[in-house]
C-alpha cells in the first residue's frame, strides 16, 4: 500500500483559490492527474478549509483498517472522458496498489467514480453500497468534504461514521434481515425433510464436464505459453543483470512450473487408456484449472518488479544497439542451415528431417520481423516514443532468440541423426547377437523367432549407409524387434545378465527418446501460436517420463528402460499432433503471410504470430497508442516475459507473469 505522505492543507485550498480566480465561471476539462506528496488532489477547490479535515480522516482509516484513499476534484473528466476509465487511469499512473483505492469527482461534470484494484478485500457489492449510499447522496447535496470524510470512514468499516446517517437503524434493519433469512432457512428445511429433498435448489448448477474440459485446455495452453515466455524473458534478463538480481524471479519461474508439470500430468490421466468417472473428470479438469492458475499467480507476483527491472524506456537507444547486433551476429547461421538441411536432405528421408524442414525459412522470417520491429523503434526513439520503443524492442529481442532456436535446431538434428545412424549400428549388432543367443537355447519356438529377427536384422544392415534412411524410425524398429526376441530369453536367463542387456539397450534407448523430446520441444517452442493443449500434454510427459527414466537408469535399468521407450513413443505423437495443428493454423488475418505489418514496418507478421509473438496484439486486439506511459500506456506489449501491459493495466501475454492479471473495478455514476 502507498504511504500516505501530507502536504499543507493551507497550500492545497490557495491552489484552489488561484484556480478559481483564474478563471471565474469557467469549467476547465482535466486529464488524468499526478498525486503528490499528498493524497488529496483538489484543482477546483471544492474542500475550501476543510482539506485539513478530510486529510485527518483519510489518515484514521488508512492506520485503522490498512485501506488509503486519495482523492481527486476536478471540473470535468477529458482524455478519457468516462469517468471510470479516468480514474483508472489515473489509478495506475500514480502506481496505487492492491488497497489503494481512489475517489475521483468531476464537479461541473456531475458524475464520480470509486476505483478499487482488481484484488482489493473490499468486494463489489461493498464497494457498490459505499458509492450509493455513502458517497452519492453528500456530492447531490454538494456536501464535497462530507463524501470524502464518509467514504474514508467507510472504507475502514465504519459506514456511519463522519456524518453518513445511517447509525442504530441501519443496525436494527441487519439483525431484522438475519432474522427473516433464518426463518426462511428453517421453512425451507422442513419443506426438504416432508418432500425429501424434491424441487428445491441447492446453489447454482454446476459447469458441465465439457465446460471444465474446454476451460482447463485453456489454460493449460496458456500457462505453458507464460511458462515459455518468462524462461525466455528470464534468460535475457541474466544475461544483462546476472544470477543475483534475477534470483526471485528464477524462484517463482521454477515454482510455477513444477505446478504447471503436475497439471499436464493429470490431463495425462485423463486422457490415458484407463476409463474414467464422471467424479473422477470433475476433480481432474478443477485440478488442472486451481493449478495453472497457481502458476501464474506465482508469476504475477513477481511481474511488476521484473518490469522495473527490464526498464528499456530509460535505456531504449542502448537496448536498440544491442538487439539490432545481435540480429546482425544471427543472420548469418540462417544460410548455414539451409545449407546443412540441404545436406541432410539428399542423405535422410524426409520423415527424418521433417522437424526442421522449413526452420531457415522460419529463422528468415523471425529476422525480418525483429528488423521491422527495430527500425520502428529507432523512429520511435528520435520521436521520444520510449514507451512504444520498449514495445517494438522487445518484439525484436524475441524474434531473434527464435531466429537462433531455428537455425541451432537443424544443426543439432543433424547431431542427433549420426548419433542415431551409430545406434541402429550398435542394435543391429545386438539383435545379430539374440539371434545365436536364441539359436543356442535349443528350443524350437526360440529358433523360429531367430530366423526372423536375422532377416529384419539383415535388412536393416542393408540400409544403414543409403540415401534416404530414417535410422529414428530404424531406431524405433530394432527396439521393437529387440523386445520381441529379448522377451524369450529373458526366460532362460538369470536376473544378472538380463540387467546387464537392459542396461545396454538403455544406453540407445536414451539417445533416440532425448533426440524426440528435444525435436518436439524445438518444434513447438517456435511454433507455439498454432499448438494446442494435446500435443502439450503429450511433450509434458514424454519430458517427465525421460527424467525418470534418467533416476533409476542406474538402480532398475530395465524400469529406465521400459519408461525411455514409453518417453520416446509420446514425443513422437507430440511432433505428429503438432504438425497437425499447424498445417491447419490460421490466425484469421486475411492475408497468411500478406496480412497486417506491425507498426506499417512490414517484416513477417504471419510468422511472429505463429511463433507465438503476436498472439494478444494481433488477435486479442491489443489497444492502440495512449498517454498511459511506460509499458502500460500505448499498445499491448509484445514477446516479453509471460504477461506484459496493456491499456487500463490489462498485461497482454508475453511479459513476466501469466495469461491473466489484475485490473482495476469499482463504481459510481452521476449524481
Amino acid at each position: 500500500m502507498a504511504s500516505v505522505r501530507r502536504r499543507s492543507a493551507v497550500l492545497a485550498v490557495a491552489a484552489g483559490a488561484l484556480l478559481a480566480l483564474s478563471a471565474p465561471g469557467a469549467a476547465w476539462a482535466e486529464d488524468p492527474v499526478d498525486f503528490g506528496s499528498s493524497p488529496i488532489v483538489d484543482t477546483v477547490g471544492a474542500l475550501g478549509d476543510q482539506a485539513a479535515e478530510v486529510e485527518a480522516a483519510i489518515d484514521r482509516a488508512a492506520d485503522s483498517s490498512g485501506r488509503q484513499l486519495f482523492v481527486a476534484y476536478v471540473d470535468e473528466f477529458t482524455n478519457p472522458e468516462a469517468p471510470d476509465a479516468w480514474a483508472n487511469d489515473t489509478a495506475i499512473a500514480n502506481s496505487m496498489g492492491t488497497e489503494d483505492y481512489l475517489l475521483a469527482v468531476a464537479v461541473d461534470g456531475r458524475v464520480y467514480y470509486l476505483s478499487a484494484d482488481g484484488s482489493a478485500s473490499l468486494t463489489d457489492a461493498e464497494l457498490n453500497r459505499i458509492s450509493t449510499q455513502v458517497i452519492e447522496p453528500r456530492l447531490r447535496d454538494e456536501d464535497w468534504a462530507g463524501a470524502a470524510i464518509a467514504a474514508a470512514d467507510a472504507l475502514a468499516g465504519d459506514s456511519a461514521g463522519g456524518g453518513s446517517g445511517f447509525g442504530w437503524g441501519w443496525v436494527w434493519f441487519l439483525v431484522i434481515a438475519a432474522v427473516v433469512i433464518v426463518i426462511i432457512a428453517i421453512v425451507l428445511a422442513r419443506r426438504r425433510r416432508k418432500g425429501g429433498g424434491a424441487g428445491t435448489p441447492e446453489g447454482p448448477p454446476q459447469p458441465s464436464i465439457e465446460e471444465l474440459r474446454r476451460e482447463a485446455g485453456g489454460a493449460l495452453v496458456a500457462a505453458d505459453d507464460a511458462m515459455k515466455t518468462s524462461e525466455q524473458e528470464l534468460g535475457f534478463a541474466v544475461a544483462s543483470y546476472g544470477e543475483a538480481a534475477t534470483a526471485a524471479f528464477r524462484e517463482a519461474l521454477e515454482g510455477a512450473k513444477a505446478k504447471v508439470r503436475e497439471a499436464f500430468a493429470l490431463q495425462q490421466q485423463l486422457d490415458d487408456a484407463e476409463p474414467d468417472t464422471d467424479e473422477e473428470r470433475r476433480a481432474w479438469y478443477g485440478g488442472i484449472i486451481r493449478l495453472t492458475g497457481e502458476a501464474e499467480a506465482m508469476l504475477d507476483e513477481q511481474a511488476e518488479h521484473f518490469d522495473e527491472l527490464r526498464d528499456l524506456e530509460r535505456n531504449a537507444p542502448a537496448e536498440l544497439e544491442r538487439v539490432r547486433a545481435e540480429a546482425d551476429a544471427a543472420a548469418p547461421a540462417v544460410p548455414a542451415a539451409a545449407g546443412r538441411l540441404q545436406s541432410l536432405t539428399a542423405q535422410y528421408a524426409a520423415t527424418a528431417v521433417a522437424p526442421v524442414v522449413d526452420n531457415p525459412e522460419q529463422a528468415e522470417s523471425r529476422l525480418a520481423f525483429a528488423r521491422a520491429s527495430l527500425d520502428e523503434a529507432s523512429a520511435a526513439i528520435s520521436e521520444g516514443r520510449t514507451s512504444d520503443a520498449a514495445v517494438e524492442l522487445l518484439a525484436a529481442e524475441e524474434a531473434v532468440d527464435q531466429a537462433k532456436l531455428l537455425t541451432q535446431a537443424v544443426e543439432r538434428l543433424a547431431t542427433d541423426l549420426s548419433a542415431a545412424d551409430q545406434a541402429v549400428a550398435d542394435g543391429v549388432a545386438d539383435l545379430e547377437r539374440d539371434v545365436q543367443a536364441a539359436r543356442g537355447l535349443d528350443d524350437a519356438r526360440a529358433a523360429q523367432l531367430a530366423d526372423r529377427v536375422a532377416a529384419d536384422a539383415a535388412e536393416l544392415r542393408a540400409s544403414m549407409s543409403a540415401p534416404g534412411r530414417d535410422p529414428l524410425a530404424a531406431q524405433a524398429r530394432i527396439e521393437q524387434v529387440n523386445a520381441e526376441i529379448d522377451a524369450l530369453i529373458a526366460s532362460v536367463r538369470d536376473a544378472a545378465e538380463q540387467a546387464a542387456r537392459a542396461r545396454a539397450q538403455l544406453g540407445r534407448s536414451m539417445t533416440t527418446a532425448r533426440a524426440h523430446v528435444q525435436a518436439a520441444e524445438d518444434y513447438l517452442v517456435a511454433r507455439r501460436g498454432a499448438v494446442g493443449a494435446e500435443a502439450r500434454t503429450r511433450l509434458a510427459e514424454a519430458g517427465r517420463l525421460l527424467v525418470e527414466a534418467e533416476a533409476v537408469a542406474a538402480t532398475d535399468p530395465a524400469a529406465a528402460l521400459a519408461t525411455a521407450q514409453r518417453a520416446e513413443s509420446l514425443a513422437r505423437t507430440a511432433m505428429s499432433i503438432a504438425q497437425q495443428d499447424v498445417s491447419g493454423f490460421n490466425p484469421g488475418m486475411g492475408g497468411g503471410f500478406g496480412g497486417p505489418q506491425v507498426g506499417g514496418g512490414g517484416g513477417d507478421l504471419f510468422g511472429a504470430v505463429l511463433g507465438g509473438i503476436l498472439i494478444n496484439s494481433v488477435l486479442g486486439g491489443g489497444g492502440g497508442g495512449g498517454s498511459g506511459g511506460g509499458l502500460g500506456g500505448g499498445g499491448a506489449r509484445r514477446g516479453g516475459f509471460g504477461g506484459g501491459f496493456g491499456g487500463s493495466g490489462r498485461r497482454s501475454a508475453g511479459s513476466f507473469g501469466g495469461s491473466m492479471t489484475r485490473s482495476r473495478r469499482g463504481s459510481g455514476g452521476r449524481f
